[in-house]
């Protein structure tokens, strides 16, 4: 058996207006290893780009990780943490006051990758101290501007 390499990943969105442009950061740690990757999207929401961000940081994963993830979405991390995923797909996408559930596409491609990766999801406190978390916040902004500047 193969030990899995332990990586890091913080991630975040942001929206210029909600719905309107939006961006996304995910910042990989490993070992003494740091990359940065960003991107942006014309037309999205806030959460498609929370999600977004954790999706890009586990695609950027050549092989199957131990991976903690961090984010200050508490969509995102409620969704796998509070079970509400299971529940989702339970009653075929239907949430519980019996609409369909939001950003469904990404949501899949979310429970792909944690078939693939072992992920321990970890809620931080956003536009805090935590360093990491204030880069990608940085970064998904400057997705944005970028975007915008085109």
């Amino acid at each position: 058996m193969t030990v899995k390499k332990e990586v890091q990943i913080y991630t975040d969105g942001a929206c210029s207006g909600n719905p309107g442009p939006g961006g996304w950061a995910a910042i990989l740690l490993y070992k003494d290893a740091k990359k940065e990757i960003y991107g942006a999207e014309k037309d999205t929401t806030n959460n498609r780009m929370e999600l977004m961000a954790a999706i890009q940081g586990l695609n950027a994963l050549k092989q199957a990780c131990k991976v903690e993830l961090f984010t200050d979405s508490a969509y995102l991390h409620n969704a796998f943490s509070k079970g509400w995923l299971e529940s989702w797909q339970q009653r075929n996408w239907i949430k519980s006051d019996k609409k369909p559930v939001l950003n469904r596409d990404l949501w899949q491609e979310l429970l792909r990758l944690a078939s693939i990766h072992e992920i321990t999801w970890r809620k931080v406190k956003g536009h805090s101290d935590n360093k990491y978390n204030n880069e990608c916040d940085e970064l998904a902004r400057k997705a944005i501007e970028e975007l915008e500047s085109d």
